[in-house]
C-alpha cells in the first residue's frame, strides 16, 4: 500500500499526527461527522480551517458575505487576488486543498429566522456559531438550545490584544465580555431562555477587557466603509455607529478554539465541567492569566 491511501481501518498520511493524538478510531469518527459553521470571518475561518486540518470530513459554511480588503489582518480567505469574492467559496477552495477527501458545502446566505430551518439541514453533530450579528446570533443560540443541538458560540474576540485570556464554558457562566452578558439579558428577553442556569452552550469568550477603536487620519466624516455589498440590507456595513479595532492573534485563537471544542465533543473527549449553579457568580474573573496590575 502508497504510503499516501488510506483505508477503512487506517488514516491518510496527512493525518498521521493527528492520529497518533487521537487514535485510528478518533480520526475515523472525525471523518464521518459534520460541522456547521455560521460566520466565516476572523473567526470562523480559523474555526474552519482547524476542523478540516483536524480530519471533520464533512463541513458545511454559511456567510453571505464578500471578502473586503478591511478582512485582510485577521481574515484567511482575505489576500490579494480574493478581495470582492464570496468569502465561502473562497474558503471552500482552501479548505479543499487541504483535504481533497473532504466534503465542503458552501451556502451564501445570511442566517435569519426564515433561512434557519433550511440552513440547519442536513442537522449538524456540532454547530460552531461566529455571526457577529446580534439579531441573528441570538436565534440561532436559541434555535440550539430549544432542539438540543450541539452548539461552540464565540463571544467578543475584537478589541483585544491578548490571546491568551481566552476562555471557554457555558454560556451562563462568562466573566468580564460585555458581549456576552448583553447577549444573555437580550436572549432572557427577547426569547425566553433562562440564562441563569446551565444553558448547553459552549461559550468562547476572553476575560481580557475591550479597548475602545481610535479615530485614524482617513475619518473625515465618521467612518466609511469600503466593503463590497457593505449596503446589503441585512448587516449593513454603513449602519454601523462603531467599529471595533481587531489584531490577527486574537480570532484566530478564537476560531481554533471553537475547533477544538467542536473536535472534543465529537469524540467525547472532556472538557471543563459546568460550575455548580448553587455557587455566586464571581463578580471579578477566577481564573486570570498573569496580568500588569493597573488591568481591572
Amino acid at each position: 500500500m502508497s504510503d499516501l491511501i488510506s483505508s477503512p481501518t487506517m488514516p491518510h498520511r496527512r493525518f498521521d499526527r493527528t492520529a497518533r493524538l487521537l487514535g485510528d478510531r478518533g480520526v475515523e469518527k472525525l471523518a464521518a461527522s459534520t460541522v456547521t459553521v455560521f460566520g466565516v470571518g476572523g473567526v470562523g475561518s480559523f474555526a474552519a480551517e482547524g476542523l478540516v486540518r483536524s480530519g471533520v470530513g464533512r463541513v458545511i459554511l454559511v456567510d453571505y458575505d464578500r471578502i473586503c480588503v478591511t478582512n485582510v489582518n485577521r481574515q484567511l480567505h482575505a489576500m490579494k487576488g480574493t478581495l470582492g469574492k464570496s468569502k465561502v467559496n473562497v474558503m471552500a477552495e482552501r479548505l479543499r486543498l487541504i483535504n481533497p477527501d473532504a466534503i465542503i458545502e458552501t451556502r451564501a446566505e445570511f442566517y435569519s429566522a426564515e433561512t434557519s430551518a433550511r440552513l440547519l439541514v442536513p442537522e449538524p453533530d456540532v454547530i460552531i456559531d461566529a455571526i457577529d450579528n446580534m439579531a441573528a446570533k441570538m436565534h440561532l443560540i436559541a434555535t440550539c438550545v430549544r432542539e438540543r443541538l450541539r452548539l461552540v458560540s464565540a463571544m467578543g474576540a475584537a478589541a483585544r490584544l491578548d490571546p491568551t485570556a481566552v476562555r471557554i464554558g457555558d454560556l451562563s457562566e462568562t466573566r468580564v465580555d460585555p458581549f456576552a452578558r448583553d447577549l444573555r439579558r437580550t436572549l432572557r428577553r427577547k426569547h425566553d431562555l433562562d440564562c441563569t442556569k446551565h444553558m448547553g452552550v459552549w461559550a468562547v469568550f476572553s476575560e481580557e477587557l475591550p479597548t475602545s477603536p481610535q479615530e485614524l487620519g482617513y475619518d473625515t466624516d465618521g467612518f466609511e466603509c469600503v466593503c463590497p455589498g457593505g449596503e446589503n440590507g441585512m448587516n449593513d456595513c454603513e449602519k454601523k455607529n462603531r467599529v471595533e479595532g481587531s489584531v490577527a492573534f486574537v480570532p484566530s485563537v478564537f476560531g481554533m478554539t471553537c475547533a477544538s471544542v467542536a473536535v472534543k465533543l465529537l469524540l467525547g473527549l472532556p472538557l471543563p465541567l459546568p460550575r455548580p449553579e448553587e455557587a455566586p457568580r464571581p463578580r471579578r474573573p477566577t481564573r486570570l492569566a498573569p496580568m500588569v496590575s493597573d488591568r481591572t
